[in-house]
């Protein structure tokens, strides 16, 4: 089987290739890896022809190889740094927020994390040998966070065109969590169209906590939180973006918890996520990040300052 194009695939008709475009299946690799349930779902077909579909895929992807380090090291390359706008915080990330990655920005209210996102989406804009990725921004807002004045503001501070900056800017109002995993979804067909190389989620864990409630809804929110943390995931890979999510913490000690720093979501989340960072207040406008996880850094600090022209040292 020398399939090199989805429509190839036995069982794909031209419908069909398009349903699987649209939902973001644009290659081999991308359903070769996929559950066949969610294939079915997305194609709108049945599970059989699904697990048919995949196989073939996996087949002319050459799936189930193993690579060399070296050869893995060389595909790392592509890897792209997106700037935070403060040396130290770059610092303590090895560089900037990383693509193909999710960064969880956590923390009490105040301490930065929609602030953050908002710079980098106004530095997402600039060259890549100014710290940008010369790209844009998809914002999926289910707090109502986002704030058009303060991009202004942060554009102007770096000398770009606030209108030019706030177009390349696609924002979602995210009105439950089924609603928020259907953006992140419909997320895929906007970037090939915007170049967009940052995805926001603010914050990720607020409707699902608010609407599962109690020990008996949690596994079902686990569930969901997975599915929809893999789906951030893809996009990444897919667009070589950088992925950012802001989440909450326990708002008070309890017998369960115990720590009012921990954030919410559990292991699923603190697992998917690919570098973690805790965020904190300080005096003066000033604020501190700790780097509590990631898969090649050490654990560390840098204060960073968040003031009118947003985030600096």
């Amino acid at each position: 089987m020398n399939a090199t194009d989805i429509e190839e695939l036995p069982g794909v008709g031209p419908a069909t290739a398009d349903k699987l475009k649209d939902a973001g299946y644009t290659d081999l690799m991308a359903i070769a890896v996929t559950a066949p349930q969610a294939l079915a779902d997305a194609a709108e077909i049945g599970a059989s022809t699904a697990q048919k579909i995949i196989a073939a895929a996996r087949e002319a992807a050459d799936i189930g190889g193993f690579e060399t380090g070296e050869a893995l090291l060389e595909k790392r390359k592509f890897v792209g740094k997106l700037t935070s706008g403060a040396k130290a915080l770059n610092e303590l990330l090895g560089g900037g927020f990383e693509t193909q990655a999710i960064s969880e920005l956590f923390g009490e209210f105040g301490s930065g994390k929609t602030q953050i996102a908002h710079q980098l989406a106004v530095n997402v804009t600039l060259p890549v040998d100014q710290g940008g990725l010369d790209g844009g921004t998809i914002w999926i807002d289910s707090e109502n966070t986002f704030r058009p004045e303060r991009i202004s503001q942060m554009a102007t501070a770096l000398e770009l065109d606030p209108d030019e900056t706030l177009k390349s800017i696609h924002v979602a109002r995210a009105f439950n969590s089924h609603h928020q995993m259907l953006l992140a979804e419909k997320a895929m067909e906007v970037a090939k169209e915007y170049n967009a190389r940052l995805l926001v989620v603010d914050s990720m864990t607020a409707h699902f906590r608010a609407e599962y409630i109690g020990r008996g809804a949690l596994a079902e929110r686990q569930q969901l939180l997975n599915k929809h943390m893999h789906g951030l995931l893809r996009f990444g890979d897919v667009f070589n973006a950088v992925i950012c999510v802001t989440n909450q913490v326990m708002a008070k000690p309890d017998a369960f918890f115990g720590d009012p720093t921990r954030p919410i979501g559990g292991h699923i989340v603190g697992h998917t996520a690919t570098f973690r960072l805790y965020l904190r207040k300080s005096k003066g406008g000033k604020r501190i990040a700790r780097l509590v996880d990631s898969p090649n850094l050490p654990e560390g600090e840098a204060v960073f300052l968040v003031d009118g022209n947003g985030v600096s040292d």
